[in-house]
């Protein structure tokens, strides 16, 4: 049985599971589904986010920018938003609200805690 599995990166979702075993599952449109553990994804943004700002109560968010660029804005610093380009990261507190922009078209990936999560409405 073949213990190494080629996996397309855009069109899949990584979830990381607390014992650190990982399930491969479709990308579906809208928020992610949260999970217990971590959710790994690479999105191709040609648009802003679909909400107004999401939330994770469970732990800290890394987002890395491949190409592009966005801006985030967060609740505890809304004047200062954080422009981030290609081979940029930032860190995203957790349970610090905040929200994805595009500043150009951008591809990034995340990593994202769960199980619980918040999204606001557009």
């Amino acid at each position: 049985m073949r213990r190494v599995t080629k996996v397309d990166a855009e069109t899949n979702r990584f979830d990381i599971s607390r014992d650190l075993t990982v399930t491969v599952r479709k990308a579906e449109p809208g928020p992610p589904k949260r999970i217990d553990g971590m959710t790994v994804g690479i999105i191709t943004m040609d648009s802003d986010s679909p909400h107004g700002g999401e939330m994770h109560p469970d732990g800290d968010e890394i987002l890395y920018v491949i190409s592009g660029k966005i801006r985030i804005t967060s609740d505890s610093s809304p004047g200062e938003p954080l422009v981030l380009g290609a081979g940029e990261a930032c860190v995203v507190s957790k349970g610090e609200w905040h929200n994805v922009n595009l500043v150009e078209s951008a591809q990034f990936v995340h990593i994202t805690p769960g199980p619980n999560g918040e999204a606001r409405p557009k």
